[in-house]
């Protein structure tokens, strides 16, 4: 989503370099302009867009951390008590 997120942003932003409502990059450096000021907007953009798919994803990280604890502490305890 991310990546889909900055292609989007390259797209636009090259769109307004090509009408000249952006200034142009210096030289043959239209492209490398272009990609450098897509990453500086698509960071905040991706950040604020994408929340909500990235609290889904920190929980499911929390919850698969937390089932690996409790089988870890059940290994433990199962040799602790041999």
């Amino acid at each position: 989503m991310r990546i889909g997120v900055f292609a989007g942003c390259f797209a636009v932003l090259y769109g307004l370099v090509y009408y000249g409502l952006i200034p142009r990059g210096l030289g043959d450096s239209n492209v490398l302009w272009v990609l450098l000021l897509s990453i500086v907007v698509s960071a905040p953009l991706s950040f604020v867009l994408l929340r909500r798919q990235r609290d889904a994803m920190s929980q499911q990280i929390v919850e698969k951390v937390g089932s690996a604890k409790a089988r870890l502490e059940a290994n433990r305890s199962q040799e602790d008590g041999v």
